[in-house]
């Protein structure tokens, strides 16, 4: 297993030797404080999910345990039986487990990842469906590690049979996959259902689906347990539609709403991938997200885990932790999670201090906007080599401050000390929109080829916080007279 220092996005020493220096003045020390639109009681619930405050992705990580391998419903862009260790999608997985197993590995992830703060259910079927497995995991986990934050994912038919036991259990973070409040529409997406024993087809088992999430929906909203919905894009079914969609959730007291584009590739062996059925650009993904804006929050740092996944969002350490690579007994050990804890703590003071200022920076000067791209591990900064990222965070500048609106995800560039020309076009290829680029190194070639499509790309910021140095690139760059490239 990896040791402390290299799992950390930041080195823990040489924070508390920066922050024992005076490094962080008394007004920004401490865990970073709610925002000013959020209640208190809601962010100490969000403070540290990677998946519901996009702040705390930058230093925390979510796990999933694969113990819930039944569903209820069918859909057309799943296929659970496809499986490759390098691929990120939902329902895919490994190895499924037993509650027991799914014990051990969490056990061992905690002793060995610090950042961890959130284990979640997400299949890789359903975890309401399968809710003996989900319940009896929760309940082994809570019990041994009780500071760690309880999650499900679901398609939300079986959902309000177990919303009181959730409750209970004190999940208080629930993600539902809604996609349509049209049974129409819905019918498009969803082949059949299994429900009361029976199954159902066509517009009739939207019909069922769509009611079940709604009255789900509301009661969650009812004890006060945060919803997370998640949309996945589908051009031409129903991307227009999740506008509705977006009314809809927000009218019953969702939290947050995730726009996913459609994952269609044929190899999948979904219905979708085979018959054609294209996913967005990244930039009609960002069309549509930017429509949804000042309807229910949306969440834009999805990575669409796996559901085995393992580590910081962007990242997936599962294949260091299978089922032949775990003790037989195991216990918790809570020391390296409350280190990362603490020196976390007082950075993100800084951070947040930081990007306040930034962000009023840029509202100051800012003319017209435009997009950046980040390579980062996390931390917050700028601390990845262009050649070893497998995804960049974007930005858009401009008169709202410094907004996160997506990643692009990439082929790694560098291998073995060696670029390839073809990988170099497709990552260029997936910035499409990107004025500017920032990472912690990059050579001469790809900087010119960059240049050459349109794209500056600079290493002056390395290691620096991203909202600060892309204040100061914006500034020094572009003076906040560049508009956002088409």
């Amino acid at each position: 297993m990896l040791s402390l220092d290299q799992v950390q996005p930041i080195d823990l020493e040489t924070m508390r030797a920066k922050l024992s220096n005076g490094g962080c003045s008394s007004s920004s020390c401490g865990s970073s404080e709610a925002p000013r639109d959020m209640a208190p009681e809601i962010w100490e619930k969000i403070k540290d999910h990677p998946c519901y405050s996009e702040e705390a992705h930058h230093y925390f990580a979510r796990m999933h345990v694969a113990v819930a391998p039944a569903c209820n419903i069918q859909c057309h862009y799943c296929n659970r039986k496809y499986d490759c260790a390098n691929e990120s999608r939902p329902g895919v997985v490994s190895e499924k487990l037993t509650p027991d197993q799914a014990r051990r590995k969490v056990v061992t992830v905690a002793n060995e990842v610090p950042q961890l703060s959130v284990l979640g259910i997400a299949g890789p079927g359903d975890a309401c469906y399968d809710w003996k497995k989900t319940k009896a995991t929760f309940s082994a986990i809570a019990g041994e590690i009780p500071d760690i934050k309880l999650c499900i994912s679901t398609n939300g038919l079986a959902l309000p049979d177990h919303v009181d036991e959730l409750a209970e259990m004190n999940v208080d973070h629930v993600t539902v996959t809604i996609n349509m409040v049209d049974p129409e529409i819905g019918a498009k997406i969803y082949p059949w259902i299994y429900y009361k024993n029976k199954r159902w087809f066509g517009v009739e088992a939207s019909e069922i689906l769509h009611e079940r999430q709604m009255l789900g929906l509301e009661m969650l909203a009812e004890r006060g347990i945060l919803t997370k919905i998640n949309s996945v894009m589908i051009p031409g079914v129903n991307d227009e539609h999740l506008i509705e969609v977006n009314r809809w959730v927000k009218e019953r007291g969702a939290f947050l709403h995730n726009v996913m584009p459609l994952i269609s590739d044929p190899v999948h062996g979904t219905h979708y991938g085979l018959t054609g059925q294209r996913g967005p650009t990244a930039m009609e993904l960002k069309s549509l997200q930017d429509k949804l804006d000042g309807g229910a929050k949306l969440m834009r740092h999805c990575r669409q885990c796996r559901a085995d996944a393992v580590g910081l969002l962007g990242e997936d350490r599962g294949q260091e932790f299978t089922l032949d690579q775990l003790p037989e007994q195991v216990s918790y050990d809570p020391a390296k999670r409350a280190a990362y804890r603490e020196v976390v703590a007082q950075e993100r003071g800084d951070h947040v201090a930081a990007k306040s200022a930034a962000v009023e920076e840029v509202r100051a000067g800012a003319a017209q906007s435009f997009l950046f791209a980040v390579a980062t591990k996390g931390g917050g900064r700028v601390n990845e080599h262009f050649g070893h990222a497998r995804e960049f965070q974007v930005y858009e500048v401009g008169a709202k401050g410094i907004e996160f609106v997506g990643h692009r995800k990439v082929e790694q560039y560098c291998l073995g000390g060696f670029g390839e020309d073809a990988t170099l076009d497709g990552v260029i290829a997936a910035l499409e929109g990107v004025s500017f680029v920032l990472c912690a190194k990059i050579g001469d070639c790809p900087k010119d080829m960059l240049k050459a499509a349109g794209i500056e790309a600079s290493d002056d910021w390395a290691f620096e916080y991203i909202e600060t140095s892309l204040a100061e690139a914006y500034r020094g760059k572009f003076g906040g007279q560049v508009a956002l490239r088409a």
